[in-house]
């Protein structure tokens, strides 16, 4: 593959790594929020500062955690912390000012399930890891980016379980919930880039990936979208970030050979 081709996974995440500025602190989510913060700091935010759920502070990791328990967290790290100390002074404490999550499901409003889909908590058709830290930083960063593939089964209706609060059932909803940081501001997906409405809150299309369509779009996602007045097409990703983000992978499956 030519650094002018690209794939839909690549260019999410390159998208991704761009909503990251130069300086801010983000506690990093493990999979592809991960591989899109480490690549904004190997590219254009050489001092964001990445924290993970396991107590590791400004960690620089050459190749992506497996977990937050991988070693390569805590022996690239400027220093470790308990995770008590993590959540409540860094996290509670309103020291983080991005939570970069997945998800296995969203909802119009940026609302998140981790835990279990079909059937009834107890009997579900999928028991899903688990919530994690993500509920506290769902609630606690200044604002969460959400990174995920888009599909019908994953940008849903209505969730069968809600993980982690966006904007709850929209409006001024969020905040009557007690939360007082903004909550989703960007969710980015292989099809396109969205962002809350000023008002309603609901997820609505703001740029659109090179080759994309909106039906597309429309046909990947489970409720009615909606699209800004003004779309935009998402800039394609530069050489120089594909070729990064193609070593961290490569040096990523050399050192986890037969450890996954």
């Amino acid at each position: 593959m030519s650094d002018g081709d690209y794939t839909a996974d690549e260019m999410m995440t390159v998208a991704a790594s761009r909503a990251l500025q130069n300086g801010q602190v983000c506690f990093v989510g493990i999979g592809q929020p991960s591989a899109a913060a480490n690549l904004a700091r190997q590219t254009h935010a050489p001092d964001v500062v990445l924290i993970y759920e396991s107590g590791t502070l400004e960690t620089r990791p050459d190749v992506l955690p497996l977990s937050i328990g991988d070693g390569e967290l805590a022996e690239t790290a400027l220093t470790n912390v308990s995770v008590p100390e993590m959540f409540r002074y860094w996290l509670q404490g309103g020291r983080i000012d991005v939570g970069f999550l997945g998800a296995a499901q969203v909802d119009r409003f940026g609302n998140i399930n981790t835990t279990v889909i079909g059937g009834t908590y107890l009997k579900p058709k999928t028991r899903l890891p688990g919530a994690g830290g993500a509920p506290e930083i769902a609630t606690s960063a200044r604002e969460t980016f959400i990174l995920l593939r888009q599909s019908p089964r994953a940008f849903v209706e209505k969730l069968d379980f809600i993980t982690s609060l966006g904007h709850g059932s929209g409006g001024s909803s969020r905040a009557e919930a007690g939360a007082k940081t903004l909550g989703p501001t960007r969710l980015i997906s292989d099809l396109c880039q969205m962002a809350p409405d000023p008002e309603t809150k609901e997820l609505t299309v703001t740029t659109i990936h090179p080759g994309v369509t909106r039906d597309q779009i429309i046909a990947a996602t489970g409720w009615d979208i909606r699209f800004a007045d003004s779309v935009t097409e998402t800039p394609v990703p530069e050489p120089a970030e594909l070729a990064v983000l193609r070593e961290i992978h490569a040096r990523t499956a050399r050192a986890h050979a037969g450890q996954a």
